[in-house]
């Protein structure tokens, strides 16, 4: 498992770092844009042990900085990344007739670093194009939130797993695969940008050796963002 995190973490960084490199082979551009980002997050958790869930909602806000430095053919080549802060956890089905409830909110700060592929109008052109976004994402836990229903009660649940409950994040660190793709419109006044994205982790954030009660807490989730571009350097 621990190989195959890597291979993934390398094979991103790797095309972040070969685009700069291909403005050789087109024409080169030196635009730089800024701005703000904001959407939902519809959030599960990866859990070993598993643990039946619903979509759990959250949050995204932040800021965004995006460099397009070359344009190949009608492809328009650049890196993005982004500082947000992110709402994800999960809610819980539980179906052993104690009408419980149960959700969990964690807050992450986040940083994606992405390459960018754009096809469409160029960069200083008024109109619409499509991009995809991939790249890895790095995020530090900030805090979190539990809620449950006043008439608590574990001792019929049908897996018997309830290690969760009450259980405090002991990673910190998070780190993970993220992918999106969506439409941008140019005008006078700046960028707009629609884009799905999704995000897979490949930390826990509990411990998951052989004596601990989860070999799998790893977050998942799929977003919805709107972003807002000026541009810097055109």
């Amino acid at each position: 498992m621990k190989t195959i995190k890597l291979k993934f973490i390398g094979l991103c960084l790797t095309l972040l770092m070969a685009l700069p490199c291909q403005a050789q082979l087109g024409e080169e551009r030196h635009n730089l844009a800024v701005g703000v980002n904001g959407g939902i997050n519809m959030s599960q958790v990866d859990f070993m042990p598993k643990i039946k869930q619903s979509s759990h909602n959250g949050m995204s806000l932040g800021v965004t900085a995006r460099y397009m430095c070359e344009k190949y053919f009608n492809m328009l080549c650049g890196i993005q990344a982004e500082i947000n802060y992110s709402q994800r956890g999960w809610t819980e089905k539980i179906e052993d007739g104690s009408e419980n409830s149960y959700d969990r909110t964690m807050n992450y700060l986040e940083i994606p670093l992405l390459a960018h592929l754009a096809f469409g109008k160029d960069a200083l052109d008024k109109g619409m194009r499509f991009f995809v976004n991939a790249g890895p994402q790095f995020s530090m836990f900030l805090s979190e939130s539990e809620n449950m229903s006043d008439n608590w009660d574990t001792s019929k649940r049908p897996n018997g797993v309830i290690q969760q409950y009450g259980k405090k994040v002991e990673n910190n660190f998070d780190y993970g695969i993220t992918g999106g793709a969506g439409m941008e419109l140019s005008t006078k006044v700046g960028h707009f940008l629609l884009e799905g994205r999704y995000y897979y982790g490949l930390s826990d954030f509990w411990k998951s050796t052989k004596k601990d009660d989860f070999s799998r807490s790893g977050h998942s989730y799929i977003g919805i963002r709107m972003t807002y571009l000026f541009d810097i350097i055109k």
